[in-house]
């Protein structure tokens, strides 16, 4: 392919997944999925390997990128079938994030059909089964966190198992939303395999394959010569968790980043074993942060494919924080572990290249979940809310956003009003709290809420006891809060409220670029 026509060829593969992003968002029943954008849409090659991604999760995308491979061998394929899962072991992130995968089948012209390749979508419901709302509890095991499911088809043949879906979805608090919510990934699906059988069979099955290796291989030359520009030599970093939610505190993440000759090598010995608490973590989520941070280190144009991430790999010791062995539990390893190795890769690579590192972001996902205590009253919810960004040397940091591994917009006032017994009494900045420096860190979020009724709740937080840091002399963004009724609470707890009861939340602040 001439240069040409492989920008269309790329863009071609990634308008599959933008239609199945835009078919599952339109058939989503719940606001996390529909209103908050919690999910992601991918397609692979015949071995796994990325070919595309659309602009969604990047610890969905990511993590989906390097468990692939080995996931698709698990599998008898034939046409028309859908697996779904979310084990943590067998390729999934946390038990909320569900997904799905379709194999592509494509005729040959000789009343035979071949494998050309497999879309994937990954959707987080706001319940999956966990003793607590929300599906997010403050866990010792994965078995507290909801319903594990393996690797197992959905639909065989065309054929859907219907009482293996209602099973699924008749442990969920609302089995009606979630089962919608499982049929629009079965739809997200459908249209992909539509359409990249159909691009298939306009190019040919040899012209496709001819493609991808070309994809592959202009995306290898772009990371190589990105990762060129970083001086080579040896970095290394380290940074804490604040706790686990079972007593443990201060928990070190340590990264020695490696680069040479256009590659990247990343070692994670010296992180700590992995915890009582849920911010463990499978190997995948962590891979997934490591791709993000030197994604974008990389031109605009570079393809999101399984050539791109050739250069750069990663190790952790088994059975450490970052590479955990079952059952240990891992909720808020996806949302909080994961935006902590962002903060070591990129303070390691600080050192290398002090004016394109930011300073860190917020830190934190600062994940609410809750839902009703009452029998007959069910409900269920969980968002994660905006913070400060880190400030860089071209200008300072953006002020109440999701940064790095998340992608997620917020719920609207009036669809979280609507739907659930919530009074939002005040959604603001949080001013004053980003680091001060030549460039000011971003600021952090305010939101508080006022119950309608009784509920429980859970709160995974992080960033609550050390401020994310600033670089080049800049100042370290301000620490978070969580109060209940003006009394502080801890970053990651679980407790009931009644009606009237009010919880705020403020979200840390980015750390400050360059003195002042």
């Amino acid at each position: 392919m001439n240069p040409i026509e492989l920008s269309i060829f790329a863009s071609r593969l990634e308008a599959v997944c933008d239609e199945m992003g835009a078919v599952l968002r339109n058939a989503a029943f719940s606001p996390n999925i529909r209103d908050r954008l919690d999910f992601s849409c991918a397609v692979f090659d015949v071995d796994g390997g990325l070919c595309a991604q659309a602009a969604h999760i990047p610890v969905h995308l990511g993590s989906m990128a390097f468990a692939m491979a080995d996931l698709i061998t698990r599998m008898d394929w034939r046409e028309g079938d859908m697996v779904i899962l979310n084990d943590p072991f067998l390729g999934g992130t946390h038990l909320p994030d569900v997904t799905v995968i379709a194999p592509v089948f494509v005729g040959t012209g000789d009343d035979r059909v071949e494998l050309c390749g497999f879309v994937v979508n990954r959707a987080h419901h706001a319940d999956i089964g966990a003793s607590s709302p929300g599906s997010m509890p403050v866990s010792r095991s994965v078995l507290e966190e909801g319903l594990v499911i393996e690797p197992l088809h959905l639909i065989r043949g065309g054929v859907l198992d219907l009482g293996r879906l209602d099973r699924i979805a008749v442990g969920t608090r609302n089995p009606a939303d979630a089962r919608g919510d499982f049929f629009s990934q079965i739809s997200a699906n459908r249209a992909g395999v539509r359409r990249l059988g159909e691009l298939i069979a306009d190019l040919g099955t040899d012209n496709y394959r001819a493609g991808l290796a070309a994809l592959n291989d202009y995306g290898e030359r772009l990371a190589r010569a990105a990762i060129a520009e970083i001086p080579d030599g040896t970095y290394s970093y380290e940074d804490w968790m604040d706790d686990d939610g079972q007593g443990n505190r201060d928990i070190p993440i340590r990264v020695t980043v490696t680069v040479s000759d256009g590659a990247a090598c990343l070692d994670f010995s010296g992180t700590a074993p992995q915890v009582e608490g849920n911010i463990n973590c499978p190997l995948a989520v962590a891979a997934a942060a490591v791709l993000y941070v030197f994604r974008c280190l990389m031109p605009p144009q570079t393809p999101a494919c399984a050539g791109t991430f050739r250069s750069v790999t990663l190790s952790a010791p088994t059975g450490c924080l970052l590479n955990a062995r079952y059952p240990a539990a891992v909720a808020a390893g996806n949302v909080e572990t994961s935006t902590r190795v962002v903060d070591v890769v990129m303070g390691a690579l600080a050192y290398a290249l002090p004016q394109r590192i930011p300073a860190a972001s917020h830190g934190s996902m600062n994940n609410l979940a809750m839902g009703s205590t009452r029998v007959g009253a069910s409900w269920d919810y969980y968002e994660t809310i905006g913070g400060g960004m880190g400030a860089g040397a071209a200008g300072g940091g953006l002020s109440g956003v999701q940064t790095h591994m998340t992608n997620t917009l917020n719920t609207p006032i009036e669809v979280m009003e609507a739907r659930y017994p919530l009074r939002v009494i005040r959604y603001a900045l949080r001013r004053g709290s980003g680091g001060e420096g030549a460039r000011r860190g971003g600021d952090g979020l305010v939101r508080e809420l006022e119950f309608l009724a009784p509920a429980q709740v859970s709160l995974l937080t992080e960033r609550r006891t050390r401020g994310p840091w600033g670089v080049c002399g800049g100042a370290s963004g301000m620490p978070g809060r969580n109060l209940l009724n003006g009394v502080g609470l801890p970053g990651k707890t679980a407790f009931k409220v009644a009606a009237g009861d009010c919880l705020r939340i403020e979200t840390p602040g980015g750390g400050g670029w360059g003195e002042v």
